[in-house]
């Protein structure tokens, strides 16, 4: 790996023209051995206009800092649950039960927590015998989240098919994001028949992702968010390197490309957007 792929890119030069929400990060996360300060990965976001944060909890560790950061940061709340590929490492039924129990008693903490995610399916990293463990966490992941008004947020990796099974079967929450949205314009329109808001990442800029512009294309603007995944999922010209909120105009400017629009109407609509998506102002 070359030293620049594990540092993080300049901060853009100018300030986003209307305030923005990155509703799916993981600021608790090192990647390559490398993180930034939480101080300084909040005051470089503001810098470009990127004022508020939805961190993101994967397995208990990280569910428990995001409720806990959500606490001390007022920009920030908090997501919590097991990621699909953390729930078949639990040992069995008993402990992945137990598991599940603790991620909901976090979702009701405090009024900062306002999802259950990221939970969902993913094909590509777990095997067949860890399928079954997926699907049980994630229907738990449901209950809870509608059981206690949460806004569900849905991991899906080479699993597109099957995240709508299980949400036909369980149904779905009263608001739910699609993170990382990694589908085409008919998965697109499946998700938003049944109510979804689709959010967009890094994977947006890439040159291999004319699929993904063409679901985008067909988004409602009231159904559209923004996200970086950070540290992961870095938008061009950096692809590959370190990941931060503080990126994420470069995400914007080609959503804005894609949907002819102007830069600071779309970047308005996304932020009343996540409000509604997450319950509300904070």
């Amino acid at each position: 790996m070359s030293a620049e792929r594990s540092t993080f890119p300049p901060v853009p030069d100018t300030v986003l023209p209307h305030p923005v929400v990155d509703n799916h990060c993981h600021l608790d996360i090192a990647r390559d051995g490398a993180a930034l300060p939480l101080a300084d990965a909040l005051a470089r976001a503001a810098s470009v206009g990127v004022s508020r944060f939805v961190q993101v909890g994967c397995d208990l560790p990280s569910a428990r800092w995001a409720v806990e950061a959500s606490r001390e940061h007022p920009q920030m709340i908090a997501a919590v649950a097991l990621h699909p590929n953390d729930a078949p490492l639990h040992g069995g039924p008993a402990r992945l039960d137990a598991a599940l129990d603790e991620i909901e008693r976090l979702a009701t903490a405090h009024d900062r927590v306002r999802a259950v995610g990221e939970t969902g399916l993913d094909f590509f990293r777990t095997g067949e015998d860890g399928i079954a463990d997926q699907k049980y966490s994630f229907r738990r992941h449901v209950d809870i989240a509608k059981r206690h008004d949460k806004t569900l947020q849905i991991h899906d990796r080479d699993a597109h098919e099957a995240i709508l099974e299980v949400l036909d079967a369980e149904g779905t929450p009263d608001r739910w994001v699609m993170h990382c949205f990694s589908g085409d314009a008919a998965f697109a329109r499946a998700c938003l028949d049944r109510g979804a808001y689709l959010s967009f990442a890094g994977t947006v800029t890439f040159k291999n992702a004319d699929g993904l512009r063409e679901a985008l294309a067909i988004v409602p603007r009231d159904r559209v968010l923004v996200e970086t995944d950070a540290p992961f999922l870095t938008p061009a010209p950096y692809r590959g390197r370190l990941n931060s909120p503080y990126l994420i105009p470069h995400t914007l400017r080609v959503m804005a490309e894609v949907l002819g629009e102007d830069l600071g109407e779309l970047c308005a609509a996304i932020d009343a957007n996540t409000e509604a998506a997450f319950g509300g102002a904070w």
